[in-house]
């Protein structure tokens, strides 16, 4: 029954915005392929605040003398501390050609297909305006770390000028809270990770005591599982992930159980990528393509996050393949591959909602990933091997801790320069014109 609410939910969604989405972004005038692009942002297309230069002009090539887009593209970042207009205008100025909303996919916009919680009081945590685009989802009762720090003000005490100084103020006593919503990392990881903790050990009522017995915790969703990000800075710099990590270390800490996520949305996870395949296949038909796309082109510059997310899509587009194949043959009365020999996943990997929108036949081919070096990941640096899962392996891998590592997974389809090389690439894959 969810599996059926949560297809209605997100055809309903896409058909709505199909009908209203804005069509003078695309070209008509463009050959007709069948393909689409999934960028990356932060280390492919911009460092920090400034423009990648290859970006700038890969998409001059891009869009037509109209500034028009001549094939579809959508940007797949785990960035989440904005709204999709504010990262769109942003991405516009940045690029020089004209970015929409609904060609932008933050981490969190799959949420939106989550509505067993949108009546739900849940509590969010990141930085940014993390109550609005709580309610830009569709969640209806939302409760932030500062609307809980001041209704219980006895909670927040690692920073000594945060403490009461004289009178203790009266707890204000809000509502239970249902589930916690992760965006993203938070600015003040100590109160985050305090309040956090609380709520998951007292059933969503703070102001009562732990009790660490009372296991499962109410739900969890996280978006943005990235461990590293690529800012100016020479090295990597702290993500989200790293926050899950401590979150995760503090509570079996003090429980003795694992954190349990209801879901882990955002690049690796599957359902970002259906996610993101839908709003590909809104662009295709802007330019009048015939739909479903059958290749996606993910260009990254993080193995352990885009290249090895592309990878688990394209093996979950092979494992539709095979079921597609195994119900035709039982309708023909053939031989077929069983399906239970078909790569599976976990449900955290599928990124914890019923990642099949559709059927096999209306899914692309394939999913191919393209890693850059101009973020995360350099030349000089080695990708896990694929032929063992050796210790040293497993102590490389920055994926979330409830995904398996799978080294293979890491390996992109082809390795570039920069995102520029990455388009041209393509454009020779599928005897496309370069200008």
């Amino acid at each position: 029954m969810q599996r059926l609410t949560f297809l209605k939910s997100a055809w309903k969604l896409f058909q709505s915005n199909s009908e209203k989405a804005v069509r003078r972004n695309y070209s008509h005038t463009s050959p007709q392929g069948s393909f689409g692009l999934l960028f990356d942002i932060d280390g492919v297309l911009v460092r920090g605040r400034s423009p990648i230069p290859a970006a700038q002009e890969c998409f001059r090539n891009l869009v037509d003398h109209q500034g028009k887009y001549k094939v579809p593209v959508v940007f797949v970042t785990n960035a989440g501390n904005c709204m999709r207009q504010t990262k769109a205008e942003h991405l516009s100025q940045l690029l020089e050609v004209e970015v929409s909303p609904d060609q932008v996919m933050l981490s969190h916009s799959p949420l939106r297909m989550f509505t067993q919680f949108h009546q739900m009081c849940v509590l969010v945590s990141g930085q940014g305006p993390v109550e609005e685009v709580a309610h830009m989802l569709g969640f209806k009762n939302v409760v932030t770390i500062d609307n809980l720090r001041e209704g219980y003000p006895l909670l927040d005490i690692v920073d000594h000028n945060r403490r009461p100084k004289d009178s203790i103020p009266p707890t204000k006593g809000l509502q239970p809270i249902d589930a916690v919503i992760l965006f993203g990392e938070p600015i003040r990881w100590e109160t985050n990770l305090q309040l956090i903790v609380d709520v998951l050990l007292t059933n969503g009522n703070p102001d009562r005591n732990w009790n660490s017995a009372q296991y499962p915790h109410i739900p969890v969703l996280a978006c943005n599982m990235d461990l590293l990000w690529m800012a100016e800075a020479k090295n990597p710099r702290f993500g989200h992930g790293m926050f899950l990590v401590c979150l995760e270390s503090l509570y079996k800490k003090v429980t003795g159980h694992d954190l349990k996520y209801e879901a882990l949305i955002g690049k690796p996870s599957v359902v970002t990528y259906n996610y993101a395949e839908l709003l590909v296949r809104q662009q295709a038909e802007r330019l009048g393509w015939a739909t479903p796309m059958k290749r996606l082109y993910a260009i990254g510059d993080n193995p352990m996050a885009d290249i090895y997310g592309a990878n688990l899509y394209n093996r979950y587009l092979q494992t539709a393949q095979y079921s597609q194949a195994q119900k035709q043959a039982n309708q023909s009365g053939a031989c077929a591959q069983a399906v239970d020999q078909a790569p599976k996943m976990t449900s955290s990997e599928q990124g914890g909602a019923p990642a099949v929108f559709r059927s096999g036949t209306d899914l692309p081919e394939a999913c191919h990933s393209i890693l850059v070096c101009t973020g995360v990941y350099s030349k000089e640096e080695e990708l896990p091997s694929d032929t063992g899962h050796t210790v040293t392996e497993q102590r490389i891998f920055h994926g979330h801790r409830d995904f398996r590592f799978d080294p293979s997974l890491t390996q992109p389809s082809f390795v570039v320069q920069d995102v520029k090389d990455a388009v041209e690439l393509v454009f020779r894959q599928e005897g496309w014109p370069l200008d």
